[in-house]
């Protein structure tokens, strides 16, 4: 027995698919026989899937409208991704499988047996909806699923990427018509394949002239090979689309650290600034100080020589009837340690006041030598700020001029002559170092 195989791209109507409502093309009285594999709420996954890596995300930015606040929606309203995916597998048809007959039930097997190991043949695939349907003409799957990455580089750690997804299940787009999805639909054709050959059929895989299908049908389904082509091709530019966005947003996170970089420096220069006209101040006060000690200094020295010259002149005379002990006791000593006392007191604020001025002196030569250093980091960080800015927009212009497939393998050309390059010269120093030894 020989049987066609479909795989066609679903509209991915859930509720359809639930039998929440019923279309003209479906019988309700035969709807009991149809099978629930699961039925999740769609965000509901989005949550299990992403959001830790969402929180990770989130605590890296910097900045407010950097964050996701919810990445369904996000990627609902993206022009990238879609939020999930959906495939409808199909067994010959309703002239040779009708759901009625007694081949129709073969075929409900079949397709039953496949969907039980579809989710873990395909890992990086979350199935959320997934229905065989007995209701309609001929037996059929819905599977709904959303396609998912690990450990990206860029963005989230865990994101919706169809591409990725396939890949890391080993499906690698090379042209148009060999995309990741069309390598994995032929490659779950194949396994469908298997298990109809486990029940007694073979899989017959017609040519483009299919003489069996009418001519209206020959052309709805060459238009759905068409739409499958185009969606892979779609897939593909959002994930050029999706890598050009991650280029943008490391040139607008290296702005944003630059911006903040600038701001801290501002501050800091702000802060020195203060530090230093405060010195400043203090100086100004202990060298104004400073100056009118020499005078005093002037004044203590004169009074000191004028008592060391003449004696006589200065000291007190001496009583009638004072013996000399008394005088030397009662006034001549009391009037030095007097003078002695005012002298080493002037003196040693005369010295404190010194050295508070060139510590003074100092923490302001400091702050001018700080400020210097920060303004000249200033620069440097204000010139790097322009530069990745015109780095970004040149960046723009190229997108623009060649197109972001060209410019993306460009890009990847480049990377790959560095790597050669890079391992080229390890292997020369491997070399050198062995021959050195």
């Amino acid at each position: 027995m020989k049987r066609t195989i479909s795989a066609m791209v679903g509209k991915g109507i859930v509720n359809h698919n639930s039998r929440k409502f019923h279309a003209k093309n479906t019988d309700p009285e035969r709807s009991h026989l149809n099978v629930e594999y699961c039925n999740e709420n769609i965000k509901d996954v989005y949550h299990e899937l992403f959001d830790e890596a969402l929180a990770r995300y989130n605590e890296k930015q910097t900045r407010k409208d950097r964050r996701i606040d919810n990445y369904y929606e996000k990627i609902d309203a993206s022009k990238q991704e879609k939020t999930f995916h959906e495939i409808i597998l199909q067994v010959g048809n309703k002239d040779d499988m009708n759901a009625t007959t007694e081949n129709g039930r073969l075929a409900a097997k079949v397709l039953d047996e496949y969907m039980r190991d579809f989710r873990q043949r395909n890992p990086t695939l979350r199935v959320f909806s997934a229905y065989l349907h007995m209701d309609e003409a001929t037996p059929h799957l819905h599977i709904d699923f959303v396609p998912f990455t690990t450990g990206s580089k860029r963005g989230l750690e865990t994101r919706v990427s169809l591409k990725q997804a396939l890949a890391a299940l080993g499906f690698k787009g090379g042209t148009r018509s060999d995309t990741e999805w069309n390598q994995w639909v032929a490659s779950e054709k194949r396994q469908l394949a298997a298990v109809m050959e486990r029940n007694g059929m073979e899989w017959e895989q017609k040519g483009t002239h299919e003489k069996h299908l009418s001519v209206l049908d020959f052309e709805k389904k060459e238009r759905a090979k068409e739409v499958a082509a185009l969606e892979a091709r779609k897939a593909d530019l959002q994930e050029e689309n999706v890598a050009f966005e991650d280029i943008n947003e490391n040139l607008h996170e290296q702005l944003q650290q630059i911006d903040d970089e600038i701001q801290s420096l501002q501050d800091d220069l702000k802060q020195s600034q203060q530090k230093a006209d405060k010195a400043k101040k203090q100086a100004d006060k202990y060298q104004k100080r400073m100056n009118e000690l020499p005078p005093m200094v002037k004044n203590m020295e004169r009074l000191a020589a004028e008592f060391s010259a003449n004696p006589d002149e200065t000291l007190p005379e001496v009583a009638v009837m004072e013996s000399a002990k008394s005088y030397q006791e009662k006034k001549a000593k009391p009037l030095v340690e007097k003078m002695v006392k005012i002298l080493r007191s002037v003196y040693s604020a005369f010295l404190d006041i010194s050295r508070k001025y060139e510590r003074l002196e100092e923490a302001y030569d400091r702050e001018k030598a700080g400020k210097k250093r920060l303004n000249e980091r200033l620069q440097e960080v204000l010139d790097e700020n322009r530069e990745l800015r015109e780095v970004s927009a040149d960046m723009e212009r190229v997108k623009a001029a060649f197109g972001s497939h060209q410019v993306e393998m460009a890009i990847s050309r480049v990377k790959q002559q560095e790597q050669i390059e890079k391992e080229q010269k390890q292997a020369l120093r491997r070399k050198h170092n062995r021959e050195a030894r």
